[in-house]
């Protein structure tokens, strides 16, 4: 029997919508403040994911830097769809126009140029009924789950919006979903907020007007309250296999330490199987470690390599930048088989700086560049936002450990460093600074993690210790917001190379 582990999707990638097409699964997910936007990935069987593009790839979609960018702005929970031979995501940007809709030919692209539509609120949702009818479910400004019924191509309301059903009585009733299925309608909902009390919800009725009937074991998943390793499970969508079976992807986390337990790599993508009672409610499994894989042929995709030597055209789709990424600030081209980062702004503690980074997908891993500040001064940062990151930086003869915490910030170590290129590396393991929690990890694992930065390879006899950081202080539970680790280069001043960025997981320790 095959076996595939959650999550399917590692890191910061939060509130997932998927649909099918033939034997092809698409995913989208949140991107917040960062830009490309709405990352999209590709599968044939809901276990292998491989992304193949952002749905908002071009400055010219989206007014960038985004107005009033903030750490956790920008875009929100997306919904795609296939509808009439194209492809559909519906979004929220909420520092500035709402709510949207971009359609495509394919789903590698190119995608439209947004089509804005005049409902005030986050989350919205796109089905059609047979007649071509388009219903937009979305979360309203006061709260509640309204409805409305748009022209998905023009934009225009011609119907509404109106409250609609709106859950169990769980706070924050939000990320609609709706689904006709046999004779029923069905809204699937999110309730009791995004942190620990999160669940799914479900309610059916004879038309997208209603009246709707909740399920009565509603929540319909949820691991509020128990010592479940994966928490804040919520944010679903459903969808159908080619075998007639049926799944559910949502969003979870991955707490560790002891309590408060945090985490750090954001909000991640899972798979749990589904099953229909014979009185048409959906039965969820809870979001299981491991589970007998989706029916039908594996189609493994190839990872992604572990180290970039910047030798293409153009960036993967996997690299982010927060608010924005002027042209004028990278170059491929400038120094080739090199990334060069021009500075814009003196620090990392403000929108504007220059910064190229991934998400952070595993507890454990190294990552590792070889930099050639020149006579600029940059190198590899942790972010989590603005006001919470941890730095590595060359320039001036000296590498350092900066760590900015909330209003804090400090420059931790200072070390002489020689002329010419440099190999950094910053390395997240896990921690025995903190207790192991006996309830969520069994006592199996402490946390979250230490991050400790070299100069050189900390494997090599001549690597130089700089500093060791506790992780916590970059995590959700200190920083709030929406989003998770992301680990990349950056420059503060003038312009520096890049030769080659390395992303390696480390086997997770026993302990």
């Amino acid at each position: 029997m095959r076996v595939y582990d959650n999550p399917v999707i590692g890191g910061f990638h939060p509130d997932p919508s998927v649909c099918r097409v033939g034997d092809d699964y698409y995913l989208v997910c949140s991107s917040f403040e960062y830009f490309p936007g709405l990352p999209l990935f590709h599968s044939r069987d809901l276990v292998h994911w491989e992304q193949i593009g952002n749905v908002l790839d071009r400055p010219g979609q989206l007014p960038l830097p985004l107005p009033g960018s903030k750490a956790s702005g920008g875009l929100y929970a997306p919904t795609i769809r296939h509808h009439d031979g194209r492809y559909w995501v519906i979004s929220t940007n909420i520092d500035g126009g709402g709510n949207f809709v971009v359609s495509a030919e394919r789903p590698e692209g190119p995608w439209s140029d947004p089509v804005w539509i005049d409902l005030s609120g986050i989350d919205p949702d796109l089905a059609w009924e047979e007649d071509g009818t388009c219903w937009c479910a979305f979360s309203g400004p006061r709260g509640g789950i309204n409805m409305a019924r748009i022209d998905p191509v023009t934009g225009e309301v011609l119907e509404g919006p109106f409250r609609t059903w709106s859950g169990s009585g769980l706070k924050f009733p939000e990320a609609p979903h709706l689904y006709r299925i046999g004779d029923w309608w069905y809204l699937l909902i999110a309730e009791g907020g995004t942190e620990r009390g999160h669940g799914v919800s479900i309610a059916r009725g004879r038309s997208p007007r209603g009246p709707w009937e909740g399920a009565p074991g509603n929540p319909l998943l949820s691991h509020s309250g128990t010592a479940r390793s994966i928490q804040n499970t919520g944010h679903a969508d459903l969808v159908q296999a080619p075998d007639g079976s049926w799944w559910m992807v949502l969003l979870g986390v991955r707490p560790r330490g002891f309590t408060p337990d945090v985490h750090v790599l954001g909000r991640e993508t899972y798979l749990t199987p589904v099953e229909w009672r014979e009185d048409g409610w959906p039965v969820v499994a809870p979001v299981p470690e491991n589970h007998a894989a989706p029916g039908g042929a594996w189609h493994p995709v190839p990872a992604p390599p572990a180290r970039d030597d910047f030798d293409a055209v153009a960036l993967a789709p996997h690299w982010i930048s927060p608010f924005a990424r002027p042209e004028a600030s990278w170059s491929l081209t400038e120094r080739p088989g090199r990334l060069v980062l021009h500075a814009t702004g003196p620090t990392l503690d403000a929108p504007g700086y220059t910064f190229v980074g991934r998400r952070q997908q595993h507890h454990d891993c190294r990552v590792s560049t070889l930099i050639d500040p020149g006579t600029g001064r940059g190198g590899l940062c942790v972010r989590l936002d603005e006001a919470h990151h941890y730095e590595l930086e060359a320039g001036d003869a000296e590498v350092s450990v900066v760590a900015r915490i909330g209003p804090l910030r400090q420059t931790l170590a200072r070390r002489p460093a020689p002329a010419g290129p440099l190999h950094l590396t910053v390395r997240m393991r896990t921690s025995d600074l903190v207790p192991a929690s006996p309830h969520l990890t069994g006592g199996g694992a402490t946390g979250p993690d230490t991050v400790d930065f070299w100069l050189g390879d900390p494997d090599a006899p001549d690597a130089r210790p700089i500093a060791e950081l506790d992780g916590r202080y970059l995590s959700t539970e200190v920083a709030c917001g929406f989003t998770g680790r992301v680990i990349g280069m950056y420059a503060t001043q003038g312009s520096v190379a890049f030769d080659w960025f390395e992303y390696v997981p480390s086997p997770t320790p026993s302990v």
